[in-house]
């Protein structure tokens, strides 16, 4: 017996610090960035460590070496065939999302809808979640009044390449066409719209609730479509410029409301009335 009182007596630890193990092991997984202690322990195994599977495991973890797990998404595969030039109103329309926040913090997007040619807004459409299937919905709404377009252009978004986008399409005979990776300039009039629409609505107003987010871009896709002259259309605006080239063209290629009508693509080089449209930043 020791006279010590037992709370003054404390352990220590006499075991290794095994530094050389934990050099190879931080290596074996620096080399194998997806490997677990598991496959780990073999390979420090069979170079002679001898070491049980418990202390590899708690040595990996003290290391912080544990492998994240990737978020994997299913894609449908997608045809990247050249994407055909505009000719006419409803011949191509561009379709993206553009980001933004409430005042307390909480994200939203807008789903935008426009005609490469008279570059009309055609939808704007914010909320916080927009699916694949709420995208076909919005779609099917625009194309019920505006008619169906001859091509449609869009990145490689989820909400895009989903299956809702894909069985959408295919019923509807749609040529939907999607722009290569990373390449945003091949979706341009998009991308020169939403930062308008990020200079002009997004950037000055503050917004407290998604009503009032709503209220605020229904009022500037209408003044933008019908008050806001654009440069790219010698200063018309995007409604003036696509009545005066509805007013060229014969009854039977204008859209019905309700009704699905031939793309205008098709029927462009029976036109000669059409003014050219230059190309420039508006």
């Amino acid at each position: 017996m020791i006279a010590v009182d037992r709370s003054l007596i404390r352990y220590s630890s006499k075991r290794p610090d095994d530094e050389v193990l934990r050099a190879r092991l931080r290596e074996l997984a620096d080399q194998r960035r997806r490997f677990g202690y598991r496959r780990l322990h073999v390979l420090l195994r069979q170079e002679g460590h001898v070491v049980n599977r418990k202390k590899t495991q708690r040595l990996y973890r003290e290391e912080d070496l544990t492998v994240r797990r990737r978020k994997s998404r299913r894609r449908i595969a997608v045809a990247r065939t050249p994407i055909p030039l505009a000719t006419g109103p409803n011949s191509r329309w561009s379709v993206d999302f553009v980001h933004d926040q409430l005042a307390d913090g909480r994200r939203f997007r807008v789903l935008n809808v426009i005609d490469d040619v008279t570059k009309e807004c055609l939808a704007a459409i914010p909320d916080t979640s927009i699916s694949g299937k709420r995208v076909v919905r919005e779609m099917r709404a625009v194309i019920e009044r505006r008619g169906r377009p001859g091509v449609i252009v869009s990145d490689n978004g989820t909400e895009f390449t989903s299956t809702a986008v894909l069985a959408f399409s295919q019923d509807f005979k749609l040529d939907w066409r999607y722009i290569a990776p990373g390449k945003p300039t091949q979706n341009a009039f998009a991308e020169s719209f939403q930062g308008r629409m990020r200079d002009e609505c997004l950037n000055e107003h503050l917004f407290f609730s998604m009503g009032h987010a709503r209220a605020v871009i229904a009022a500037w896709r209408a003044d933008f479509n019908a008050a806001r002259p654009h440069s790219s259309l010698g200063y018309l605006t995007p409604a003036a410029y696509a009545a005066s080239l509805k007013s060229q063209w014969p009854s039977t290629l204008h859209p019905v409301d309700g009704s699905a009508p031939m793309a205008i693509a098709h029927a462009a080089q029976t036109r000669n009335s059409q003014p050219m449209i230059p190309v420039a930043n508006g």
